[in-house]
């Protein structure tokens, strides 16, 4: 039987430390995306508040209130949506995606790689694990922002059955080239679909160019988004999936002997 989705990386500018202004931002975009038929939606990384850092705890404490919102939409528009927010955990306060599957909390994940060059380690503490959630739109990798430089954990997503891999990220100028060449090869080398939202505009003294993207698992660029706020939305066709990795066979081919196998 012929599968496929239509999936959404919502491309919006975060007002920092304004929780109900990006609430109504999101909701909005989600709308937006739901009417042209989008089924999985990803929304960018730390989209309740951006990183107010000296906020963060207060911020954290919101998340509850923020995903009760994402899962009242989630259900009246029948969506899967993905998006990064701070989580509060044993007083500290971590970067986590969230997969709201039709109104129901059905997975998250703790970024795991912080990237010290923004002081992200110095406010937020790493995760432990790599997830793959099963959903109504299929299985689900995730993966956050910096993350994206690390290939060893998109490999074990790949391995653990991930379709789709969603990203999250606030990811800033000048570095728009590392985002679309890592984000295209990250889809290649795993033969899977990739959904990566990015914010757009300024954040207190930071620059976010969007370039949102939606990725085949050849490398295919189904969508790109430009600089401003946007849905971008395009269909991914699983049977192009399941041929690819039929027709070049990596999976089988690796040789853990030699490179040793992922913990």
């Amino acid at each position: 039987m012929e599968r496929q989705l239509i999936a959404a990386a919502i491309q919006f500018n975060i007002t920092l430390g304004e929780i109900d202004r990006n609430l109504v931002k999101a909701e909005a975009a989600l709308r937006r995306a739901a009417v042209r038929g989008a089924q999985l939606a990803v929304l960018p990384e730390m989209w309740s508040a951006g990183f107010a850092y000296k906020k963060l705890p207060e911020l954290a404490a919101a998340t509850p209130r923020v995903l009760e919102a994402v899962a009242r939409v989630s259900r009246e528009l029948d969506l899967v949506v993905v998006g990064s927010l701070p989580e509060l955990v044993d007083g500290k306060v971590c970067n986590t995606a969230y997969v709201t599957d039709r109104g129901v909390l059905a997975g998250s994940y703790r970024k795991l790689h912080l990237f010290s060059l923004m002081n992200e380690d110095e406010h937020i503490a790493a995760g432990a694990h790599s997830v793959v959630v099963d959903t109504a739109v299929g299985k689900l990798g995730l993966a956050v922002c910096y993350d994206l430089r690390f290939p060893e954990l998109f490999r074990k997503l790949a391995l653990d059955g991930a379709e789709i891999i969603c990203l999250p990220g606030e990811w800033p100028a000048p570095r728009q080239l590392h985002w679309r060449t890592l984000l295209r090869a990250r889809a290649i080398e795993n033969q899977c679909f990739v959904v990566a939202a990015n914010c757009c505009g300024r954040q207190g003294k930071l620059d976010f160019f969007g370039m949102s993207l939606i990725i085949a698992p050849r490398g295919e660029l189904l969508a790109e988004a430009d600089d401003f706020a946007t849905e971008l939305v395009a269909t991914c066709d699983f049977q192009e999936l399941t041929d690819y990795r039929a027709q070049i066979t990596c999976f089988a081919d690796r040789r853990p002997d030699v490179y040793g196998t992922l913990p």
